[in-house]
């Protein structure tokens, strides 16, 4: 049986509220679409603010104080009775850093996992991005176990971790069925990269591929791509978003099709781990 899902884009800014505000949105799109799961961008909580008041602005996951941002995102899934992926900052134990965190919210408002970004985007690309992430980011040190949900097994990454092979392969192995990449692609690395770099995860590991992204300029010195995109086992692309405008865009994800394209072309049991271990 398919289950249909959204993933979405828009352009963060500075302020919480209004990021909630458009999160909540299109959440209810994704519900007026009969969507079961939207997933959300990199970052959905805020873009853009000064490394003082980003501490300021971000809190726990784990507890009581987890702040209004996924407060009202809690209290929107349990009332749409919908699932959500979304990646968010969140306060960590290291003075003056934070995580790069992405969280996923089951249909009754609850918190079921957190996965806490383990690749840092540090690059000076010529011509392009000079960005130091690891300068106010901790990185993560685990991966997390594929999470059962209405689409199927989901497995969490985050932007930067799609260009890590051996992560996808890693909760391939672990039964995932859907990987996920909440982003925010910088315009000259997802003109270069992201489509290609979607569809390989989802060809090698034979997965669904979900991308949702932020899209536009969220400031003079910084934009994103945009293109949030959902992929099938097979590597043909179900659904895009544009490059700019805020929206969602749906598929279905069908079980059934991944697990007779895994059955035709068993390539995890064809792998050399005698070789290449």
């Amino acid at each position: 049986m398919a289950t249909k899902i959204a993933v979405a884009q828009f352009c963060a800014g500075q302020s919480v509220a209004t990021n909630l505000a458009t999160c909540i949105g299109l959440m209810s799109q994704a519900c007026k679409e009969s969507a079961k799961m939207i997933f959300l961008p990199e970052a959905s909580d805020f873009i853009g603010n000064p490394s003082e008041e980003a501490m300021t602005l971000s809190h726990p996951v784990i507890g009581t104080d987890t702040g209004p941002f996924l407060t009202g995102l809690c209290a929107q899934a349990k009332q749409l009775g919908i699932w959500c992926s979304v990646g968010i900052h969140e306060k960590s134990p290291r003075s003056g850093k934070l995580y790069n965190t992405h969280v996923l919210i089951n249909h009754r408002g609850d918190i079921v996992e957190a996965y806490r970004k383990i690749h840092l985007f540090d690059v000076n690309i010529a011509n392009g991005p000079i960005l130091m992430e690891s300068n106010n980011t901790v990185p993560g040190t685990q991966l997390v176990a594929p999470v059962p949900t209405p689409a199927g097994r989901v497995g969490l990454g985050i932007c930067y971790d799609l260009r890590f092979p051996e992560m996808a392969l890693a909760l391939r192995k672990q039964g995932v069925e859907v990987l996920t990449f909440p982003s925010a692609f910088t315009i000259k690395t997802g003109e270069a990269h992201w489509e290609v770099l979607l569809r390989s995860r989802a060809i090698e590991t034979q997965s669904y591929v979900v991308a949702a992204a932020q899209a536009g300029k969220h400031s003079e010195k910084r934009a994103s791509y945009g293109h949030a995109m959902i992929v099938d086992p097979w590597g043909k692309i179900l659904a895009e978003c544009d490059g700019h405008s805020e929206g969602i865009a749906v598929a279905s994800v069908d079980l059934a099709s991944l697990t007779r394209i895994r059955a035709e072309m068993p390539v995890l049991d064809h792998r050399r781990y005698d070789i290449f271990p």
